[in-house]
């Protein structure tokens, strides 16, 4: 058994590992990065990216019919779903490639396999890991450090088991060479909303199978209202406080779907596909975590403190596997601070917000508290409302639904958060984070002078409209 040795390794090359890696290297540290899939994780192969490609050819190819009240005819168009899939995969091997490129120009080692501990860090001695190749080597690795990236995977319901085929989750409804004729979405999260509202955009017909009395649980009801309306716009069907029974296949190659209301009365929804979106869970697992003598909580996620750092000194973790929100930005931002931490620097993660971004059709962007939120906190409040409708960037587009709501401290005008419901609130949003982040006041964002015609005005209007100073609105 070969065995190398490392001043700090990482195990799992997602946003999270990948960014950590790099880091560790530039600061001087002798780095080598485990991945037992492809370099970029879920996020750049079967996630994040891949599912961003399709949910825009679809928005294109539904805006079609609209750019006739434009003045652009448009005739002939047909949908291609092999080409649409070669295109977005085209985009993740370009991604995936350039995240080899920058830990090898970084100096950092890759090594392909399995990893587990056999040895956690401690009594002088480095820490262990077997790292297990695709022909049976071993490869024993030795360092100080060691970060744990592993991400995480989508949760089975039970009687659902993910067979490629009938029972998809998202990786699997990511790689469908057709649009089905109907598609059962198992939970009315951010996942099974994006992915249900592309399908539908395609032409395929779509019904939203969710627990609770509401799609989107955590969002505001206004904004989830104008999500659902357009969903419902490409005749997809809501079923709320309605759980998944169980599938049977049919005679006829499809299957049925049969789920229960809360009245307790089954119903069979026939379809081509269901698609299980119902949250994802920690890969925690078969790690030798017990053996390094690293602690979990109740359900699989590693427990660590401000700094990333575990309970056994020299392991760390980020990302998915300690836990929400499971998000690939947040993942990042911890590499960078472990690395940091590693290489002995004062730091700890602690950002003032995180942004949540949901790519349904409009998009949504939050950063920060509620208003609910923030009163339950309690927090005075004061909110300030802008409705794209009112904006002459968002008229010239076509894209006139939703607003710019922002969250003040009635007293000190501090803003507490902001919600985005409209086009570009995944970009829109970022304004939103710095101010936050900076501590600033609604002025502070009134008082900037925002480019026009921009759809980024409406945060500048609804932060004066949060202090009562609104112009292209009447101020209540």
């Amino acid at each position: 058994m070969q065995t190398k040795t490392f001043d700090a390794v990482v195990i799992g090359a997602g946003p999270g590992g990948y960014v950590c890696a790099i880091r560790l290297a530039q600061l001087g540290k002798k780095t080598a990065i485990i991945e037992l899939g492809e370099l970029g994780g879920v996020c750049l192969n079967v996630g994040c990216i891949p599912s961003k490609a399709l949910i825009t050819a679809s928005k294109r190819y539904s805006e079609l019919g609209k750019l006739g009240a434009m003045g652009v005819k448009v005739a002939g168009a047909e949908l291609d779903v092999p080409a649409m899939q070669a295109w977005k995969s085209g985009i993740v091997k370009k991604l995936t490639g350039g995240v080899g490129t920058l830990l090898k120009g970084n100096g950092v080692e890759v090594l392909r396999g399995r990893a587990r501990f056999t040895r956690g860090p401690g009594a002088g001695k480095s820490g262990r890991i077997d790292v297990q190749h695709e022909n049976g080597d071993v490869t024993a690795i030795e360092a100080t450090d060691i970060v744990i990236a592993t991400g995480s995977r989508p949760i089975q319901v039970p009687g659902f088991a993910f067979d490629a085929k009938h029972i998809l989750d998202s990786t699997g409804a990511l790689a469908l060479a057709e649009v089905p004729k109907h598609l059962v979405v198992i939970g009315g999260g951010y996942i099974g909303l994006e992915l249900g509202g592309t399908f539908g955009r395609l032409g395929g017909g779509v019904t939203v199978v969710e627990a609770m009395p509401q799609l989107l649980p955590g969002f505001e009801a206004d904004i989830v209202r104008l999500v659902e309306r357009r969903l419902r716009a490409h005749g997809a069907t809501i079923l709320t406080e309605t759980k998944a029974k169980g599938w049977q296949k049919r005679d006829d190659g499809r299957v049925d779907c049969i789920v229960t209301d809360k009245s307790g009365a089954d119903q069979v929804i026939p379809c081509d596909a269901i698609l299980v979106t119902v949250g994802r869970r920690p890969n925690s697992e078969d790690l030798g975590l017990g053996i390094a003598g690293v602690a979990l909580d109740e359900r699989g996620f590693i427990r660590v403190d401000a700094k990333r750092a575990t309970v056994v000194p020299g392991i760390w973790a980020i990302g998915d596997v300690v836990g929400n929100p499971m998000l690939a930005h947040k993942a990042s931002a911890e590499g960078e601070v472990v690395a940091e931490a590693i290489a002995g620097h004062k730091v700890v993660f602690e950002p003032r917000a995180i942004p949540a971004i949901v790519f349904t059709d409009p998009e949504i962007g939050a950063v920060g508290l509620s208003e609910s939120e923030a009163v339950a906190k309690g927090r005075k409040v004061k909110t300030g409302k802008y409705p794209f409708a009112g904006l002459g960037r968002a008229m010239t587009t076509g894209e006139t639904d939703g607003f710019v709501r922002v969250i003040i401290d009635a007293d000190t005008t501090e803003i507490l958060g902001v919600q985005i419901v409209g086009p570009e609130a995944s970009d829109l949003i970022a304004e939103a984070g710095l101010a936050m982040e900076m501590g600033a006041l609604a002025l502070d964002v009134g008082l900037t002078i925002h480019g026009h015609p921009t759809l980024a005005e409406a945060l500048m209007e609804a932060a004066k409209a949060a202090i009562g100073q609104a112009i292209h609105q009447l101020n209540r």
